[in-house]
């Protein structure tokens, strides 16, 4: 089975360039599908640069909408039988795929989320960690749900399934959407431990508490809006 692999990318050139060539080492049947989502540094540049090195799609948003777009876009060019989502900064590690791709091969699920949580050993950033928890629980209270870990990057979908599920969201709160939605469908999540690097809002890091709040919302709204 071909695993595809969503990269949105914004304003990442201090680390574009080994997640790529990370990607690009996993053993496994493969596309990988990068969207330069408004970059105004030389992220543009350096995807250039490796994609004569490297086969990968590129695709350009001329603006920055926002990291759900991005996968949405891709999305549309996806030919891979799996699709899970990797973003541009060193935080988690593509070797984790084989692990993450391992249930489904063995046919105990249909979707997997890598959990930061399952290895507590790990660092973890101050608030970022308890917004992350907090989202959880709240995802866990309204669907019914045991997940660990609802904000991981790393969710892996049957390609299909993913497809289907008619994505709006164009930021961050992406995540809450699709757990929202798969969960409404009594799809069931198989959560693997994977490993994790926090980068520091000093690094790059993207994420806010409006983001935080904005995924929140996202849960509420889905917990009850008819279908």
């Amino acid at each position: 089975m071909k695993l595809s692999i969503i990269i949105p990318v914004y304003n990442e050139e201090n680390t574009i360039s080994q997640v790529i060539e990370k990607v690009e080492n996993v053993k496994i049947e493969k596309e990988i599908i990068v969207v330069n989502d408004g970059s105004s540094d030389r992220t543009g540049e350096l995807l250039r640069r490796l994609k004569k090195k490297y086969n990968f799609l590129l695709l350009t948003h001329k603006k920055n909408q926002g990291k759900g777009a991005a996968i949405q876009t891709a999305l549309n060019y996806v030919k891979g039988d799996m699709v899970i989502v990797q973003d541009g900064d060193l935080e988690t590690d593509p070797n984790d795929y084989l692990k993450l791709i391992r249930p489904i091969l063995e046919g105990k699920t249909e979707i997997v989320y890598g959990s930061r949580n399952l290895l507590p050993s790990q660092e973890k950033l101050g608030y970022y960690c308890w917004g992350g928890k907090f989202l959880t629980w709240l995802t866990n209270i309204l669907y019914g749900s045991h997940l660990t870990d609802m904000t991981t990057c790393y969710k892996l979908f049957k390609t299909e399934i993913l497809k289907n599920l008619e994505l709006t969201s164009k930021r961050f709160e992406f995540d809450a959407e699709v757990t929202a939605k798969v969960l409404k469908k009594n799809y069931s999540i198989v959560e693997v431990p994977i490993k994790y690097k926090p980068r520091t809002l000093k690094e790059g890091k993207k994420l806010r508490i409006k983001d935080g709040l904005r995924e929140a919302v996202v849960l509420l709204k889905y917990k009850f809006k008819r279908n």
